[in-house]
């Protein structure tokens, strides 16, 4: 008996046709409850990457379930049902991994989700963002006051008091706006109460937003015209040393071979015709000069030495007479016979007359600004 009571392997290793409990206990509702497709359509996605702002998702969930709730059920019962329809992708695996039965309340659920995508070392580094703040060189006084209070936003449970809110944010101002923010204030923001530092700054932030964008930052105009001028000025000098580059390889072209290679009194057309004059005058076109020797082989006595014409060395007193090289041809000066030292000095000057006149318009522009 024992041995036929024994299950097979086969029957062990079965599917379990039964159904599984749910993740979330529903309590039992004494109406009839109908979820909607308009509802579903209207949800919000959560897909657990990353990037993805848990708070915002439940901003963005109340907003869509408070405006549809049916009659007699109430919105922690409607918030329960439908928050698995916003789950995506690894929040939905996320979500299927809770153990069965774990959930009884809405409150529940948004702290395990809370929990999962929001952890306590994303906490304390938005703490450390909060504390540490400051105003970008080229950032308005509203847009400023804005990505603090988004910071602010995205961790609601950041545990800091309002007052050290007010001062994180006055610390991280300019130089400027904290000015502006005093004398708004009547001497110094620290000598109002925390919720009258709010409403000021929110007042002169509103105030920026309307009439503070018709015209540019103003050190952020002053760079931009800066950086404009120091553009022409490197465009100048490059200017500057292309010409001083084609006077100098125009000067140096040879005036007999029209080579840009050497100066005219380096031309090798003339080192070869001066060897070859010379050859012609000392050794009659390059043959060598016979000695007068009488012991050689070659001797003749029936040579005799003219006056005028000696086989013999030359005497001292004899004196060759030079040969005179033509003069080079006149160079033409490309820019109107004025010399290139001349137009570099003018164009020297030139160039520090526009920087000085470069220099006192940031400076009267700057002056302007300030006051």
């Amino acid at each position: 008996m024992a041995q036929n009571l024994e299950r097979t392997i086969k029957e062990m290793t079965s599917f379990n046709l039964n159904q599984q409990p749910l993740y979330i206990e529903y309590p039992n509702l004494n109406v009839d409850f109908e979820l909607k497709s308009g509802l579903i359509h209207l949800l919000p996605t959560f897909h657990g990457l990353a990037g993805e702002d848990p708070h915002k998702h439940l901003k963005q969930f109340h907003v869509v379930c408070s405006g549809m709730r049916p009659q007699g059920v109430t919105e922690e019962q409607v918030k329960l049902r439908v928050f698995p329809f916003t789950l995506g992708d690894k929040a939905k695996d996320w979500f299927y991994s809770l153990p069965s039965g774990s959930i009884v309340s809405w409150n529940e659920l948004k702290k395990q989700f809370l929990e999962n995508y929001f952890p306590a070392s994303k906490t304390t580094n938005i703490r450390k963002e909060i504390s540490g703040i400051r105003q970008f060189s080229s950032e308005s006084f509203y847009e400023y006051w804005g990505r603090f209070e988004q910071l602010v936003e995205s961790c609601p449970h950041h545990q800091i008091p309002d007052y050290l809110l007010i001062q994180y944010f006055y610390e991280g101002l300019s130089e400027a706006d904290r000015s502006l923010v005093d004398a708004a204030s009547g001497g110094a923001l620290y000598d109002k109460t925390p919720t009258e530092a709010r409403k000021l700054i929110t007042t002169m932030a509103a105030n920026n937003q309307q009439f503070g964008s018709r015209n540019d930052n103003p050190p952020q105009r002053v760079n931009e015209i800066s950086t404009s001028i120091d553009e022409r000025l490197d465009k100048l000098t490059s200017l500057v040393e292309k010409f001083i580059r084609g006077s100098i390889q125009q000067v140096k072209t040879c005036g007999i071979c029209t080579s840009s290679g050497h100066y005219t009194d380096a031309c090798p057309t003339l080192h070869e015709e001066s060897t070859e004059h010379a050859d012609a005058v000392g050794g009659f076109f390059g043959q060598e000069q016979r000695r007068y020797d009488p012991f050689s082989n070659t001797y003749n006595p029936g040579w005799r030495d003219y006056p005028n014409l000696r086989y013999s060395n030359q005497p001292q007193n004899f004196q060759r007479v030079p040969h005179q090289q033509p003069p080079p041809p006149p160079q033409t000066n490309p820019n109107n016979g004025k010399p290139l030292e001349d137009i570099v000095k003018t164009l020297a000057l030139s160039t520090q007359q526009l920087q000085q006149e470069t220099h006192s318009s940031i400076q009267n522009l700057e002056s302007q600004m300030s006051q």
